[in-house]
């Protein structure tokens, strides 16, 4: 009888105590939650509310309904054009950004004296790929003056108004995009050492190549970081501001007019907030739809260890 009390007692305690951690876990992780539904959960709901609205932040939000959505699908062209820009830039600049990363990191793996140096070095662009500082540089190298068209006056070539032409602007955007690969370059990189060597050993003890080998180990292997970089790369894209507010202002003739940059200039120019926010959730909506498909098409592609 003695022991069964002291059974429950030792329950009890055991109880007592694992209440007491767990209120010592929620309170080391309340800093993120209180941040979590300040800065995040409630911004996006209250987004949500103001986008069936009139707002411009001088007067209280005038409820609408779906107007916004009306005009932003019927009477917007501007909607429609950057719209059209946005998906160009990313279907370009998503699989260059991923083939040349990919590329460089294949070559950061081999085993090579200094190698340490030339990934730190390759990787530091990115660094600060995003900055404002960085994107002003852009700016000056593709000017018509700039470093690009003096190396290409030393041979005798023409200059390029990278800048300033609609046949080339949405493209040097693109560029910058794909020069700033160091991230995604890193995770190829922590992918390919993770494939192990024993495969490549013996697809060429059965006479397979580099390229082959390339094919049908490092790809199938690597898959899922591929996937990984290719979602991150999408999401990154589809929000791409820096380069077309900084480098071109969304000219010339509104070539590289991207998506949010046509959000921004609704919100903090025309100060219309509330149809702002609609254009918002459209994206949020389009980035939601094509991470769908990508994690739908992934199980024909994508290879796990299991």
């Amino acid at each position: 009888m003695s022991s069964q009390n002291q059974h429950k007692g030792l329950t009890k305690v055991q109880k007592k105590r694992k209440a007491y951690e767990n209120w010592g876990g929620y309170a080391y992780i309340a800093p993120w939650l209180i941040g979590f539904f300040l800065l995040s959960a409630w911004p996006m709901i209250y987004s949500f509310y103001l986008s069936f609205t009139d707002y411009s932040m001088l007067k209280s939000p005038n409820w609408i309904g779906i107007r916004n959505y009306r005009n932003i699908f019927t009477t917007d062209l501007n909607f429609k054009k950057s719209l059209g820009i946005t998906f160009r830039f990313v279907f370009i600049a998503v699989p260059a950004k991923l083939i040349f990363a990919l590329f460089i990191a294949n070559l950061l793996s081999k085993d090579v004296k200094g190698m340490s140096l030339y990934r730190t070095l390759v990787y530091l662009p990115s660094l600060i790929g995003g900055s404002v500082a960085v994107s002003m540089v852009w700016k000056n190298i593709f000017g018509l003056d700039g470093y690009v068209n003096t190396l290409l006056g030393v041979f005798g070539i023409a200059p390029v108004p990278w800048l300033v032409s609609t046949q080339f602007s949405l493209y040097t955007l693109i560029l910058m995009n794909v020069w700033q690969f160091g991230s995604s370059m890193i995770i190829f990189l922590a992918g390919l050492k993770q494939i192990p060597r024993d495969l490549y050993e013996a697809a060429k003890v059965d006479g397979a190549g580099s390229v082959r080998c390339f094919f049908h180990i490092t790809l199938p292997q690597l898959s899922p970081v591929i996937f990984f970089n290719l979602i991150n790369s999408l999401i990154n894209a589809f929000q791409q501001f820096n380069s077309a507010y900084l480098v071109s202002s969304g000219g010339p003739a509104h070539s590289t007019y991207l998506y949010a940059l046509m959000l921004y200039e609704k919100a903090y120019i025309s100060y219309k907030m509330g149809y702002a926010s609609g254009l918002a959730w459209i994206l949020l909506v389009i980035i939601g739809i094509f991470t769908a498909i990508n994690f739908i098409g992934s199980k024909y592609w994508v290879h796990y260890d299991d």
